[in-house]
């Protein structure tokens, strides 16, 4: 595993594998980058990739982190791998990667951004936000990931039951439930910032899936509108998992952009 120090001095840990042009990757919620291991494997014969472990996420550090931290965070990772990088972000990571391109340009080749949960109006979460920090809040792990997982996900109720009953008996995930809040938080905090990712110049990939959620698809298409050039690409019969479940098909995406942008591979 490999450190860095970032801008505030906090250490950032990566796992990285493989050799050649570097692809960093910012996981999603609910996660500390593991699952990013499959396409991570696929990638490695050709490309060094470097999985940062989000400091939202990480049970050593007190949270709860911001989008600005974690994107100091990011531009600090390419920074200590001395060459063109390629950054791939999921989910919120994504929201992330969007932040750390603005603010650090000259640090990323190229990015895919994988159904990042960008805010078109004031918030993402709005009431939904107040009410699953108050089911944190009380002791409700279970009760605040129902609220997340129908009101902002967008899945059915009976869908989010499933899903929230699937965290709460998982420890590790269910301990992380906390943090997804907070990662919430931090994507409403930021509010609207369609006008200021329209100063993105870095070559954009936004990668959806046709079974997500259609509101994905929606902020997908709204991002496309303002990035320059920015490409949208969809992946037949996958939904916000496909890492897990078409690991190959998002690899082959981020493969494709990596040889675009930074060359060889």
């Amino acid at each position: 595993m490999l450190t860095v120090t970032s801008a505030d001095g906090t250490d950032v840990q990566v796992v990285e594998e493989g050799r050649g042009p570097a692809v960093l990757v910012l996981h999603a919620g609910l996660d500390d980058g593991t699952q990013w291991g499959k396409v991570a494997g696929l990638l490695a014969p050709r490309f060094r990739v470097v999985r940062v472990r989000r400091r939202q996420y990480r049970p050593d550090l007190a949270g709860p982190a911001t989008m600005a931290q974690e994107a100091a965070d990011a531009v600090a990772v390419a920074a200590a791998l001395g060459g063109p990088v390629l950054l791939v972000g999921h989910s919120s990571g994504a929201v992330a990667a969007l932040e750390s391109l603005l603010l650090a340009p000259d640090a990323f080749a190229g990015a895919v951004l994988y159904e990042p949960p960008v805010a078109l109006g004031p918030s993402l979460g709005g009431a939904a936000s107040q009410a699953a920090e108050a089911a944190v809040a009380a002791g409700r792990p279970g009760r605040a990931m129902r609220i997340f997982f129908r009101d902002v996900v967008g899945l059915s109720p009976a869908v989010s039951w499933l899903a929230s009953v699937a965290v709460a008996c998982h420890r590790p995930t269910r301990l992380r439930v906390p943090r997804q809040i907070d990662d919430l938080l931090a994507i409403d905090a930021l509010g609207d910032r369609r006008a200021a990712y329209a100063a993105i110049r870095t070559p954009v990939v936004l990668l959806g899936g046709d079974r997500s959620p259609a509101h994905l698809g929606a902020r997908l298409d709204a991002l496309r509108e303002v990035i320059p050039g920015a490409r949208r690409v969809t992946l037949r019969g996958q939904g916000h998992g496909a890492h897990l479940r078409a690991p190959r098909e998002v690899a082959q995406v981020i493969e494709a952009h990596a040889r675009d942008v930074l060359g060889g591979g």
